[in-house]
């Protein structure tokens, strides 16, 4: 997966390339298959912010993670295998202990959307009980602080 780290419009764009494993018997990408692509993605949306992945989506030292609890997708045209997809990462709404990021799969040249979804990250503390957003990570991301 290719990344052009600057954000742009708060839009992170990001190219993947269908592998075979990827896809079902038909050559069409497999549902699950999105959403690895969307979570590589919000990986690469944070680097862009100056946010390590790793430190992200669990901090032991600072006492919280971030959780996928809800994530929800519509297959608009099929993408098949050796095609190279755009996505498009965003985030449509900061929430006191929520992000919801959006995303939305392109052909890599054209501008027919093939698929789109949003994923849910809830903030929780060591507890697993929710908890607000990190000031840090809200500041990051353009939310406030």
């Amino acid at each position: 997966m290719a990344s052009n780290p600057p954000l742009e419009h708060k839009v992170h764009r990001t190219t993947v390339r269908v592998r075979f494993g990827d896809t079902d018997p038909y050559g069409i990408v497999y549902f699950v298959s999105y959403f690895r692509y969307c979570h590589r993605a919000i990986e690469e949306f944070l680097r862009a912010c100056g946010l390590k992945p790793e430190e992200t989506f669990k901090n032991v030292q600072e006492g919280f993670g971030l959780p996928i609890v809800e994530a929800w997708a519509r297959f608009r045209r099929p993408s098949r295998y050796g095609d190279l997809l755009r996505m498009e990462t965003r985030i449509q709404e900061i929430r006191a202990k929520a992000i919801i990021f959006r995303f939305e799969f392109y052909p890599e040249e054209g501008t027919e959307l093939m698929a789109e979804g949003t994923a849910n990250l809830l903030a929780i503390g060591a507890d697993w009980k929710v908890r607000d957003l990190p000031a840090r990570v809200r500041e990051a991301l353009g939310g406030g602080g």
